[in-house]
């Protein structure tokens, strides 16, 4: 059974670590073809399997040297079933990808089970389309079907909650809720903004937050911001804001440039990690509520490694 979904520990307060970039990490450092940034094939693959093993371990060694709680997401980020189809998995395929990425983290957190703080499994989904660009959009029923049965798989798994990440617009994102709460586990929502602060298709995270907690009764655990540098949103929250409360975590990137640049860049911009930190740092002064930290694209565990030293003691 799922050890922690009927009561989240990162909604009490105390400091968790995700982790950072993975399909940057495969690609560039690790140098794995990843067609569609697609890395949930590996669970199945000899090779890639360590590589995840390892890729894992390295960020929960900084939980257990910082003594933070730990989240664990699933490498299924593109596992749903248009990306199976371009992959050439069957849904049947694409499932069982999907539960043995579950099950790859079950072993882990037994691995890691002398840790002194929680490590919570979370089922990863992203976006049916491009992350960066919300093109093609679904209205909140028709999302919410397309994404129930990788979270039906996950409810059916010892997944803790699921974790919708680099969602662009909010229908889908209601959507993604809808088929949560229709499910029955913990769901959190993740988005993606420009570098006005905005999601890519021009609606405010404001809007995003309020509209989906108006039409879920607050369903969504908490919500998220990734696939952007602080710079790109920190201006956008207002600590007095009741809707910004809703925001626990931040999974950012390493690199200032907007999402256009990085679609277009040849090589990877791992940023500067010291500055990084202080980014979160400065975030976390301010937003007291804020206490879920990884990171994404071009992140890695010195970026993490900055990241709980900057923000462990406040």
């Amino acid at each position: 059974m799922a050890i922690y979904r009927q009561s989240l520990p990162q909604l009490q307060g105390d400091l968790f670590l995700g982790d950072g970039g993975l399909e940057t990490i495969l690609i560039f450092h690790k140098g794995f073809d990843l067609p569609c940034f697609a890395s949930f094939p590996l669970v199945n693959d000899p090779r890639g399997r360590v590589i995840l093993e390892e890729y894992y371990a390295n960020y929960l060694a900084i939980a257990e040297q910082f003594n933070t709680g730990m989240i664990l997401d699933s490498p299924t980020w593109r596992a749903s079933q248009d990306w199976g189809d371009r992959l050439g998995h069957s849904a049947s395929v694409l499932k069982d990808l999907n539960q043995q990425s579950i099950q790859l983290l079950e072993a882990i957190r037994s691995q890691w089970s002398h840790l002194q703080k929680p490590i919570v499994i979370s089922g990863c989904l992203g976006p049916r389309g491009d992350g960066y660009q919300a093109e093609a959009r679904m209205d909140a029923q028709t999302a919410a079907a397309y994404h129930r049965p990788q979270i039906e798989t996950f409810a059916e798994s010892n997944a803790d909650l699921v974790s919708a990440y680099t969602l662009n617009y909010i229908d889908e994102a209601l959507g993604v809720v809808l088929a949560a709460q229709n499910t029955g586990i913990p769901i959190t929502i993740s988005f993606t903004v420009e570098t006005d602060g905005r999601l890519p298709s021009g609606e405010t995270l404001e809007e995003a937050v309020c509209i989906i907690d108006a039409a879920t009764d607050s369903y969504t655990s908490y919500f998220s911001i990734n696939c952007a540098h602080p710079s790109h949103f920190h201006s956008v929250l207002t600590r007095e804001a009741s809707w910004v409360q809703r925001i626990r975590s931040i999974r950012a990137n390493a690199s200032r440039l907007s999402h256009a640049e990085l679609d277009d860049a040849t090589e990877l911009d791992i940023g500067n990690p010291l500055e990084l930190g202080q980014d979160y740092q400065s975030l976390l002064a301010t937003f007291r509520q804020i206490n879920v930290l990884g990171g994404c694209c071009g992140t890695d565990p010195r970026h993490l490694q900055a990241i709980a030293a900057a923000c462990v003691s406040l």
